[in-house]
């Protein structure tokens, strides 16, 4: 509980204005790191789902962009010890740490973190799969982070997202149409931590990939009972030519 307070305190402070990217990260998430995946196991919903539809190959390659404490690599279980290597990018040197931690702790020796811009960052040889998950919403240049992962990934190659979002007024035909209150609230409800819930995510991806899986879901907000946040979980295949 009183983690709880802790992360709740900051989130009430809101991100920080000033600096670079990486300051404002830093100076959010630098005092909530150790309590970080106790307070949003509640609330990022979907993770599990994702990785568990996620296809991967054994000897796959894989990395998460934005991956934050590495939490989400245990939702893998047993498949991720067939990877040749799982690489966490991440721009949040005291988020990276937490997951420098948990690899040491569960002795996984094919895993590595790596401080950088998920915008820019590149392996060194093209990956099998790259995945997101609530991390699109807090990148800026969004579109820059998508087109680099889809860069980084071999024809053929995954990448899945699971992250919050708003739909558009007229939404494509199959998904989902939010009313006027969501498609206001959500944004601006976020806003003050930094994360941008955007109707233009999931269209984008549909438009550059092959869609392999598609769910749109609302998930409980902790010490919020009566609303539900939207999110959607994705999984695409990049074009083999």
């Amino acid at each position: 509980m009183a983690g709880d307070f802790s992360v709740l305190w900051r989130l009430v402070r809101g991100m920080p204005s000033a600096g670079s990217h990486q300051d404002r990260l830093e100076g959010f998430y630098g005092g909530q790191a150790k309590d970080y995946d106790q307070f949003r196991e509640r609330l990022l919903q979907g993770r599990g789902d994702l990785l568990t539809n996620l296809p991967l190959a054994p000897g796959a390659r894989i990395a998460e962009f934005g991956g934050g404490t590495g939490r989400n690599l245990e939702f893998l279980g047993d498949r991720l010890k067939d990877c040749a290597e799982a690489t966490v990018v991440d721009l949040c040197r005291p988020l990276l740490a937490q997951a420098y931690q948990r690899i040491s702790e569960r002795g996984w020796t094919n895993v590595r973190t790596v401080n950088a811009d998920v915008c820019t960052w590149r392996p060194d040889q093209p990956l099998d799969a790259i995945y997101f998950s609530y991390c699109l919403t807090m990148v800026p240049d969004w579109w820059r982070a998508a087109e680099n992962a889809i860069a980084c990934l071999k024809p053929g190659g995954v990448l899945g997202v699971v992250d919050f979002y708003v739909s558009r007024k007229e939404p494509g035909d199959g998904l989902v149409r939010h009313g006027g209150f969501a498609r206001h609230f959500w944004p601006l409800w976020f806003a003050h931590d930094g994360v941008r819930p955007s109707q233009d995510h999931l269209p984008w991806l549909l438009s550059r990939l092959e869609r392999l899986h598609l769910a749109e879901c609302k998930a409980k907000v902790p010490y919020l009972p009566v609303l539900r946040v939207p999110y959607y979980r994705f999984i695409g295949r990049k074009p083999a030519g």
